[in-house]
């Protein structure tokens, strides 16, 4: 992690975000995977058990390999897999024939796979979507729209708002490009009934803080909490 990313390189723990929480009205949240590691994922999981307002995790395992042996070894929260399909080099990853039967397994455990993608990887997206109609996917950060020459971006996300077991995760605004206007793009794509928030925390600290983002979607309880809680199959708090 480089100087530009200083303030990310020391541990954060639910300790720090439980005051966040509770200064902002949350009950409950979702933790997610920041490496390609089972053993990071374990650890979540870990954190999961112990801490009454961590309602799931949204893990890593490998995909081209034997996934429900890795499921069957995972016991806990589990309710999401991701890969950060944006750092592979081939823009068409998510379409690799043992990719492709990784996401089926990950399907018939019930689970919802988490799309972390650029514009560049969002033809790959949608393709497999459409392969998947049993699959519940979800648009981390909004697809990541960059601050300028939108356009593909905004065809890969509408097309994949087209296609209804997609929901957008709200997530990564400040960080990203224009928060307002990514927000009003979603919402009007995908309604808000298939949007999520998601605070990025605690990468969102590079340009925000907690708050921004959920100011921008404060007054809508789908995206806060329900259409989480209906995608990932939480608890409601």
């Amino acid at each position: 992690m480089t100087d530009e990313v200083a303030p990310l390189r020391r541990r954060f723990s639910p300790e720090d975000l439980e005051p966040l929480l509770r200064k902002h009205g949350v009950s409950g949240t979702v933790v997610v995977q920041a490496r390609h590691s089972l053993d990071e994922t374990e650890m979540l999981l870990a954190i999961a058990a112990s801490t009454p307002f961590v309602l799931g995790v949204v893990g890593w395992i490998d995909l081209t390999g034997d996934v429900e042996a890795q499921l069957g070894d995972l016991e806990g929260a589990l309710v999401g897999v991701r890969h950060q399909v944006h750092d592979e080099a081939d823009p068409e990853w998510l379409l690799r024939a043992d990719v492709q039967r990784g996401l089926t397994a990950v399907g018939e455990a019930g689970l919802a796979y988490d799309l972390l993608v650029r514009p560049r990887e969002l033809p790959a997206a949608v393709e497999t979507v459409r392969r998947h109609p049993d699959v519940r996917f979800v648009l981390d950060h909004a697809g990541k729209a960059p601050r300028s020459d939108r356009d593909a971006w905004s065809e890969g996300v509408s097309r994949l708002a087209e296609l209804p077991n997609v929901t957008c995760k709200l997530s990564g605004l400040f960080t990203e490009g224009d928060p307002a206007g990514t927000v009003a793009h979603a919402l009007r794509w995908f309604g808000p009934d298939r949007c999520m928030f998601g605070s990025d925390w605690p990468v969102c600290l590079l340009a925000s803080d907690y708050g921004d983002a959920i100011a921008i979607v404060r007054d809508d309880a789908d995206v806060l909490a329900g259409t989480a809680i209906r995608t990932y199959g939480l608890r409601a708090p």
